[in-house]
């Protein structure tokens, strides 16, 4: 079987990349164009050479990309529990307004938003040992992880966040079975 060799001098942006994702961050083509336009030029080169390391390089063509480690998706942290539960009930409360959850990367998070949220969910937070103030330090720590941007006074999903909405729908669909209703409205929020 013969390879192709891979010219570390075509891959400017390697020592970035690797350090960002192997930080657990995801790349968002939203938010980071010049690290995702190279990405996406050299991606061959960069899953080759991040394969041969170890590392499953995975680019989602909604426009993010991360570093896959199984053994992450079936410890999963404190962290990454209470930023699936608050983005659950932030799912749960759009879509009771009727919103588009394909459109979450539109939405503006803002403490208004998770005050509302912390209202009607204050059992399930309550269960975790989450207060109300600590909604806005787990989506700060999104920021860093690369799940939203923080945009003056609010908040904003990232494309990453697919992962986690693809697991939700998931999960919806194995409850309900085919019956469930698309989440695609044409309304937006």
């Amino acid at each position: 079987m013969q390879t192709r060799k891979i010219d570390l001098n075509e891959l400017a942006h390697l020592t970035e990349l690797f350090n960002l994702f192997n930080s657990g961050r995801h790349l968002n083509r939203s938010t980071d164009a010049a690290l995702w336009h190279e990405l996406e030029q050299q991606a061959e080169q960069y899953q080759r050479l991040f394969t041969s390391l170890g590392f499953d390089l995975r680019i989602d063509g909604r426009g993010f990309a991360w570093f896959y480690d199984e053994d992450s998706n079936q410890n999963i942290n404190k962290q990454s529990r209470q930023l699936a539960l608050l983005l659950m009930v932030i799912f749960d409360h759009q879509a009771d307004s009727g919103c588009s959850l394909g459109q979450f990367y539109q939405w503006m998070i803002d403490n208004a938003l998770l005050d509302e949220v912390y209202e009607k969910h204050q059992e399930l937070f309550n269960a975790e040992e989450l207060d109300q103030d600590a909604l806005a330090k787990i989506l700060d720590n999104a920021v860093r992880k690369g799940f939203a941007a923080q945009e003056n006074n609010h908040w904003r999903l990232l494309p990453s966040v697919y992962r986690y909405l693809d697991h939700f729908e998931a999960i919806t669909e194995q409850k309900f079975g085919g019956d469930v209703a698309a989440y695609e409205e044409d309304e937006l929020c």
